[in-house]
């Protein structure tokens, strides 16, 4: 049932999406780096996003900067096309880092387990 509603609220805002991007105020690249880095570190620093999820993410986040580079250095600067193409990837990874911070796994829970499954910190003694 959670998966279900998981999977229906994470079509609910990738549909809104576009809808969203349009009556956003326009951002420069730049300033859509740096929003996106912050709320990545965010998450992280709140707990809502976990290592292993803050790393893909941020792994991501540094393709689209290379793929930023590249495009500027093919024709002096980004065409309109190359813009709206780093905008979609932008607003994807925007909805997978929403995702990633309200998917309810727990990075202090994810620690907690691991510490169980390992036989350790688990409150047992002896």
């Amino acid at each position: 049932m959670k998966r279900l509603l998981l999977s229906l609220s994470a079509l609910a805002i990738v549909s809104a999406a576009p809808l969203a991007a349009q009556a956003a105020p326009w951002q420069s690249v730049n300033q859509r780096q740096a929003n996106l880095d912050r709320r990545i570190d965010q998450g992280v620093r709140s707990g809502e996003i976990t290592r292993s999820e803050a790393q893909r993410l941020r792994g991501e986040f540094r393709s689209l900067g290379r793929l930023e580079v590249q495009y500027r250095r093919s024709g002096g600067g980004l065409s309109m096309q190359e813009r709206r193409d780093l905008d979609l990837r932008f607003d994807r990874l925007s909805q997978r880092i929403y995702v990633q911070k309200h998917d309810r796994q727990d990075r202090d829970r994810q620690d907690r387990d691991r510490h169980d499954r390992d036989g350790r910190h688990d409150g047992r003694r002896g």
